[in-house]
Parts: C-alpha cells; sequence; structure tokens
C-alpha cells in the first residue's frame, strides 16, 4: 500500500463539532457552495457516501465505511481500478482546537502510482485545507 499524508491542520473547534459534521455527510451541504470550483469538482453529497471530480483520474467515490467517536472517520473508495482508504483523524489540544490529519492509503502498481501520486497528493492537500476552515460549530 502505498500512503499519503496530509499536514497536520489546526481547527479552532471542539473534536466533537467535528466528528458530528464529518460522521454525517449531509451536514457539509451548507458549505458547498463555498468550495471553489477550481479545487474539487462536481461535488456530491449523501449521508455515508462523497463524490468529487479529480483530474486526471475522474470521479472519485468515498463511502464511509467506519466511524470513531469524536477521532476518526474512515472511507473507502467505490468503483476505481485500485483500493483507496481516507482517514480523518481528530485530536482534541483544547475545548475549541483540535488537530485534523488525513491519511490515504491506496493499493498502487508502480505504473499507476506514476500517474496518480501528485493528483493524490493535491487532493488531499486541498480536501484538508478545505476542512481546517469550515466553522463546524454553525452547521
Amino acid at each position: 500500500m502505498t500512503e499519503f499524508v496530509s499536514d497536520v491542520k489546526t481547527v479552532l473547534d471542539s473534536d466533537a463539532d467535528i466528528y458530528r459534521v464529518l460522521s454525517d455527510l449531509r451536514k457539509l451541504e451548507k458549505v458547498k457552495d463555498h468550495i471553489p470550483e477550481d479545487k474539487i469538482k462536481d461535488l456530491t453529497i449523501e449521508e455515508e457516501r462523497v463524490s468529487f471530480r479529480v483530474d486526471p483520474i475522474g470521479k472519485v467515490t468515498f463511502l464511509v465505511v467506519e466511524r470513531e467517536q469524536d477521532k476518526l472517520v474512515k472511507f473507502k473508495s467505490e468503483k476505481l481500478p485500485f483500493d483507496v482508504f481516507l482517514w480523518i483523524q481528530l485530536v482534541a489540544k483544547t475545548e475549541k482546537e483540535t488537530k485534523l490529519h488525513m491519511t490515504v492509503r491506496a493499493d498502487l502498481n508502480p505504473f499507476m502510482k506514476g500517474l496518480v501520486e501528485k493528483p493524490i497528493k493535491e487532493v488531499l492537500d486541498k480536501i484538508s485545507d478545505a476542512l481546517a476552515q469550515l466553522p463546524y460549530s454553525q452547521l
């Protein structure tokens, strides 16, 4: 498995508020219009699933497969030619400050790794930046 890791982001909200939003993705509908199209294209959100377009890969869909209260939401890709797992990890530092960290693990052969390594890392950074900016206590 190839692993990609985001920078650790500081979110000025509680781990409980962040988890509440990320464990029911429908809450992200309220901020969907604030996500620039050049960052994430064709975003579709359901309770257990999120889809978006990533060049050169195409449409990517992630399904929530595991939750750990106030700590973790784990996703698995659907309909890709290789398995991709995405973890969003939360660590409370204070009552209103949480560290957010994302990890992607993908089952890539060397050829696929060369094709998708840069786009995956870019998308991971964009998603973690966007998640760090959300007003979770208001969602």
